[in-house]
């Protein structure tokens, strides 16, 4: 039986072994939904080699080693913020693809200024690619669904141009 995670996670996961790719994972407001519809998926351990939720200025610099000087002239839930998230995340696990998200899911929206239903997505590697999602919706978990299934869209596109 497959449930909602893993019916998320099977096209991608289906690519990355067939090429022998890996992958590691960076993301926030989708709050694990995107690690864990790729470790859904029966045979993870052949792409799959590391994630987590990057939810603090503590858990990035900890967890991915991004400092201060990193982010200069940078905010968080933008576009060139999430294309570094994916490209530290995939050297420091030293995978093919690195993939990260990072927004605000709501109900509001986040210091910044962005509504909720605001994430960046940015995928690093063969091909690289980053794209804004505006939901337009401040319901927080259907924002954190939307924003793995964009995310995971995202990687099966950039798998497909590789």
């Amino acid at each position: 039986m497959s449930g909602p995670l893993t019916r998320l996670g099977s096209a991608v996961g289906a690519l990355l072994k067939e090429r022998k790719h890996t992958i590691a994972v960076s993301e926030s407001s989708a709050g694990g939904l995107i690690n864990a519809a790729l470790v859904a998926v029966p045979g993870a351990s052949a792409y799959y080699l590391g994630g987590g939720v990057i939810y603090t200025v503590a858990g990035r610099t900890a967890l991915l080693g991004i400092g201060k000087q990193d982010v200069t002239g940078m905010r968080s839930a933008s576009e060139p913020y999430a294309k570094l998230l994916a490209q530290r995340v995939r050297t420091n696990l030293a995978t093919t693809w690195g993939l990260s998200e990072t927004g605000a899911a709501g109900p509001a929206g986040n210091r910044y200024g962005d509504a909720p239903g605001h994430a960046c997505i940015a995928i690093s590697g063969p091909v690289e690619a980053v794209i804004t999602v505006e939901t337009g919706s401040a319901d927080r978990e259907g924002n954190m669904w939307e924003f793995a299934r964009r995310a995971l869209e995202l990687l099966e596109a950039c798998l497909r141009k590789s």
